[in-house]
């Protein structure tokens, strides 16, 4: 067995699941598993070394089960900033528990892992099928959210006051960092608490999850914007629209609105360097493209160029990030400038939808997606899993130890097939340097 990707259990699980009266033929056991590299000169390099494949235990239903579901109680946070999806986990863990499984006392823990601190102000709202009524509909999280986190420690005295047997996190690489710290002091206590994970990230970079919930409205909202400033850069003589996207690290909303619109033409990411002056700046390519065209279109993710502010100046946020540079206030204030050093006036157009993007409710298909992330989370925590993330893998839900989630975002593959697909669709050259 792969050690790498090996799950925790709280112990040997010998409740028959409720689910057995109802979809008898509907469980997975965990020798059911997806390889984490499917080429064949992987696998056969593997099996030719007399060793499996890595491969993560795929999601899904087990029987038996480790906890009561009448004797269980669960709780859900919310941690982090705002993403389009929020409400719909929220609510599809409680009808989960709810209805499948049995299980009545559900708390919500109210503004991030800050409902977890030591004489909170905020006391914990129960869950129930009637309250969560309905706020799949709307943007934000009804619980609240904020960044950092009390010591794992009393966190944990307060999920102990409430009697908590599983704990649903739902967040980004802080939050699963905050999740794991948990799950080691429960384990250090030898306590039979499961901790649970599901991703949530905008930006899609947590690692071994191929997609995030909100992601796809990220994109579509995106795309408005990068419509709208395609039309104000063409109804001007050289006129720049300037689209600054999230993206800290990873570029993939930026990338992925380039080639959904087919508008964009220079897309700027943090996994690829450019200059803006140079022979083959941004700024040159871009006299070329408005000397020929009349007008352009920038998607910048917001990490990129990052080499243009001091490190020193930038401060960190309440998780530890380091507060980016603003590289779409940085365009639209340069630009200007050194056309008018060449005496060409043009018309630049900034926008930035990242607010609206993060308070929008998820579109069908991210709702779609919450759904079957946070159903799969139940299973698992009800089975007895613990210390794990639902992840996204070849088109299947996986387990993903929150342990080896380690420090790496994903991130874009400047040689990869996305990235080629980006710069052959907008015409860029590979190299803005």
């Amino acid at each position: 067995m792969n050690q790498r990707f090996t799950i925790e259990n709280l112990g040997k699980a010998g409740v028959p699941s409720p689910i057995a009266a109802i979809d008898p033929g509907h469980f997975l056991d965990d020798s059911e598993r997806i390889v984490m590299d499917p080429r064949a000169v992987e696998i056969e390099r593997c099996l030719n070394g007399g060793v499996l494949p890595e491969s993560f235990e795929v999601a899904g239903c087990r029987n038996p089960i480790f906890f009561e579901p009448a004797k269980v109680t669960a709780a859900i946070v919310t941690c982090g900033g705002l993403c389009p999806g929020l409400n719909a986990v929220v609510r599809s863990i409680v009808l989960q528990l709810h209805h499948r499984y049995g299980v009545r006392k559900i708390y919500g823990i109210r503004y991030g892992y800050q409902g977890l601190a030591k004489n909170v102000q905020e006391p914990p709202v129960f869950l129930t099928p009637e309250n969560v009524d309905g706020i799949h509909l709307r943007g934000g999280s009804i619980l609240g959210s904020s960044r950092g986190a009390p010591s794992a420690s009393e966190m944990l005295e307060s999920l102990r006051a409430l009697g908590v047997d599983m704990l649903f996190t739902i967040g980004g690489d802080g939050t699963m960092k905050g999740a794991l710290a948990i799950h080691e002091e429960i384990k250090r206590r030898k306590l039979p608490v499961a901790v649970v994970g599901i991703p949530k990230t905008i930006d899609n970079d947590i690692p071994f999850v191929r997609r995030s919930f909100g992601f796809e409205t990220a994109v579509d909202i995106a795309c408005q914007a990068v419509h709208a400033a395609h039309t104000e850069a063409e109804g001007v003589e050289n006129g720049i629209g300037v689209v600054k996207l999230m993206g800290r690290e990873s570029g993939y909303i930026a990338a992925n609105a380039a080639l959904a619109t087919g508008q964009v033409n220079f897309c700027l990411v943090p996994e690829v360097s450019f200059s803006i002056e140079g022979n083959h700046g941004l700024f040159e390519l871009l006299r070329e493209r408005l000397k020929h065209k009349k007008h352009a279109l920038i998607v910048a993710a917001e990490g990129a160029g990052q080499q243009y502010f001091a490190a020193s100046a930038r401060p960190k946020d309440a998780s530890g990030n380091v507060k980016m540079g603003d590289i779409g206030i940085l365009l639209k204030e340069r630009l200007p400038l050194l056309f008018k050093q060449h005496s060409i006036p043009v018309s630049v157009k900034y926008i930035d939808p990242s607010y609206i993007i993060r308070a929008a409710a998820a579109n069908p298909a991210d709702q779609v997606f919450c759904n079957k992330m946070a159903q799969y989370a139940v299973h698992a925590a009800m089975s007895g899993k613990t210390g794990l993330l639902i992840g996204y893998w070849h088109g299947r839900m996986t387990h993903v130890p929150l342990r080896d989630l380690g420090q790496e975002k994903q991130k874009i593959n400047p040689d990869g097939e996305l990235w080629q697909n980006v710069l052959e669709t907008t015409g860029q050259p590979a190299n803005m340097s």
